[in-house]
Order: structure tokens, then sequence, then C-alpha cells
């Protein structure tokens, strides 16, 4: 993002505004943390801001300052559609293609707002006004805070806004220890204890909380996990029969795919998730060293993200899928092997 941009986009703020903010369908930590954190900001200046999510999210990002005020438009579809033909200003956070956005895709890309872009994944669209990419960034949150930075607004951090932006890192970076953690990530989490945020308290509301239910359905996956040596490679399979019968709620699977990934000497590792509502198989990869899930879901998956995480789906059955994956794996092995 240039000066210019910079200095344009404080000229827009400079007077109220009718404001949306856009996170992907299916919202994480990062998504929810970012849209919430640039909403203290906007408030503080006074704008008419909502945030409108294409649907629900995890219980466990339900206790972050201002979360009860997102509409979620798979419910609240008018409203959400006026607030968006009304918006003099959009910002889509943690995406960089509107079709992740599921059925907002043709309002938003049809919206008449002046469209900003806060993204840190691969391959953007070129639909913003203005656009802040960077892939090297370890979260979206982190580049919220670069972008207040750019503004001179940190001054505007205070308690509620810094935990928003903390919850966000610190989910995207698996607490950080991913490898996009940097030591400009460090100091930013410095920044925003500083400014109030409960570091451990904050760590305990989204890690701590675990049902009954989740903890059996942590064990069916495990118990589902499969290990193919010569490809260096886990996966995990969870039925649409097995979530109900384990009483799923949204965000119960989150994190499983790691423990496919922490096996000795696995590289690739994916989960496969049967939704028979939406007919499709939800797909979540995640790698190690430079292999890259991110190539291999936008070949195979109609997915995209990270070099070391991604996410995809399927139109075919939860057995099909799973045996297209298996199958593809061999074009993969010289790489797998040599990580």
């Amino acid at each position: 993002m240039s000066t210019q941009d910079i200095l344009e986009i404080k000229e827009l703020l400079s007077t109220q505004k009718s404001i949306v903010i856009v996170p992907h369908k299916n919202p994480d930590g990062d998504a929810i943390g970012s849209t919430l954190g640039l909403l203290h900001y906007l408030l503080k200046l006074n704008h008419d801001a909502t945030i409108i999510a294409p649907n629900d999210f995890p219980d466990f990002l339900k206790w972050i300052p201002k979360q009860d005020s997102i509409l979620k438009y798979e419910t609240q579809q008018t409203e959400s559609d006026a607030l968006i033909n009304s918006a003099d200003i959009m910002f889509t956070l943690d995406f960089n293609a509107f079709h992740r956005t599921g059925n907002m895709e043709t309002v938003l890309a049809n919206s008449k707002a002046i469209k900003i872009m806060i993204d840190h994944h691969q391959q953007p669209d070129d639909y913003p006004d203005y656009m802040f990419s960077d892939v090297s960034m370890s979260s979206t949150c982190e580049m919220v805070y670069h972008f207040l930075e750019k503004l001179d607004a940190l001054q505007h951090i205070d308690k509620d806004l810094a935990t928003c932006l903390y919850v966000g890192i610190m989910t995207d970076t698996g607490s950080f220890r991913y490898r996009s953690t940097t030591s400009t990530t460090h100091k930013i989490i410095a920044q925003l204890i500083e400014k109030g945020a409960d570091n451990t308290q904050i760590h305990n509301n989204v890690y701590d909380t675990n049902s009954y239910n989740r903890l059996q359905l942590l064990g069916c996956a495990l118990s589902n996990l499969k290990v193919l040596p010569e490809s260096r490679t886990a996966y995990i399979t969870l039925s649409q029969d097995e979530l109900q019968q384990l009483d799923y709620k949204k965000g119960d699977t989150e994190g499983f795919v790691n423990y496919a990934l922490s096996l000795n000497n696995i590289v690739l590792a994916a989960i496969f998730i049967e939704d028979k509502q939406n007919k499709i198989i939800k797909i979540s990869l995640r790698s190690k060293g430079d292999f890259s899930v991110n190539e291999l879901s936008r070949s195979h998956f109609e997915g995209g993200g990270h070099t070391n995480a991604a996410g995809g789906k399927s139109n075919t059955s939860l057995s099909d899928t799973v045996d297209k994956f298996i199958s593809i794996l061999p074009q993969y092995n010289n790489a797998l092997n040599n990580v």
C-alpha cells in the first residue's frame, strides 16, 4: 500500500462514512479478530460501521469485545443487503476473492462502495480500490496493526482493540509457533499486552473451553487417522454421522488436522469433513517446510491459502474425495520426501 493510498484513505476516513466490514465464510479467529479490531477503531472515529459475516462463527470466539454486534448474512440477509448497497466504504478482511464469502459474492461484487482489502493470502483478485496484501504477514490481525500504524492511529488501541488483534495473531500463528511468526510479530504482541490484552485469559478463552463432546469427537478423529509413509502424509476423516453422534458444533474440529501433522516424519496432513447440508466435503491441509498446500489445494480442490495452511472442498463423496487425494500424492512424492 503506497503512501498516496494511505493519504487518500486518511482523507476518506476524515469525515463520517457508512462502512461495512466483511470477513470470509466460516470466519476463524483471525477473521473475527481483525474485523472486530478494525470496527473498534472506526467507531472511535464516529463512523457508522457494521461487520457482516457470511455465516456464524465458533462459540470459542463469542466473548471477544463487540462480537455480539456482528450481523450474519445467512440469517439477516435483508438488513445486510441494505447496508452493503448503501455503504460508502467496504473493508474486506482475511480473504482476497469474493467467492470466499459464499452467498454474499454477488451483492459484494455489485456494491458501489469504495473497496479496501487487508489480507495475507496468496494470489489476490483485483477487485479492491485499495489493496494492502502481504503474504509474509503472520495474520490479518498483524496487518490491521500495521494499517493503523500507517494511519498514525496506534494511539487509538485500547484494551478491547488490543484483545481483538491478539486473538487473531495467536490463532493464525498456532500460538506463535508457525514460521510466519517473526520478531516483529512478537514486538506487536508486546505492544498489545501493554495496551491491556490479557494473554493468559485470551488463551484460556480460545483453547481451554472444550466440551465433553468435542473431546469425544477428537478421539473419533484420531481413531480415523491414517498414515501414508511413502508420501510422508497423514489424514483424518469425519463423516456426517460421526459429527451428529457427537453433537458437533461449529468450530469443534478446529486444530484437529494439526494432530496428524505432529506425527513423526509427516510433512503433509489433511482432514476431510463431510457436510451433507451443503453437499460438500470440507478439506483442511497443513504442511511443513516449503511444501505448498496452497498449490495442491488450488490445483485439485478448488481452494487455496498459504504455503503451509490451506483449505478446499470436494463435491464428491467422502470416500471418493479421499481416493482422489491418495491418487494425486505420487506426483508430489519427490517434493514431500525432500522437505
